[in-house]
């Protein structure tokens, strides 16, 4: 067993389907394929991954993450309040012409 802390919010548990139902999708679609005997060949019905995919990532935004558990944060030194970084820094600074 990993001494790894995983986390159980919603958000991640849908994140970790991903993978799964994408193989399940394909599973699906060559069975279909095989089935039908090209009429619902694989070449035509490939959209329904990127479907599924944006599924559970539509799935995975709106979930809550009451409980989430983040990776370790390194403490900030005594006496100083941490800041996050700025994303804008040096940003809107051209060549000068």
């Amino acid at each position: 067993m990993s001494d790894r802390i995983r986390c159980n919010c919603r958000r991640c548990v849908i994140r970790g389907l991903m993978g799964p139902a994408v193989v399940v999708t394909v599973g699906v679609l060559f069975l279909l394929d095989q089935l039908r005997g090209g009429y619902l060949s694989f070449g035509d019905t490939w959209p329904v991954i990127l479907v599924v995919i944006g599924l559970i990532s539509l799935a995975s935004a709106l979930a809550p993450t009451d409980g989430h558990v983040g990776g370790p944060v390194p403490p900030a030194p005594p006496g100083t309040t941490p800041t996050p970084p700025n994303p804008y820094v040096n940003q809107g600074q051209g060549s000068g012409r």
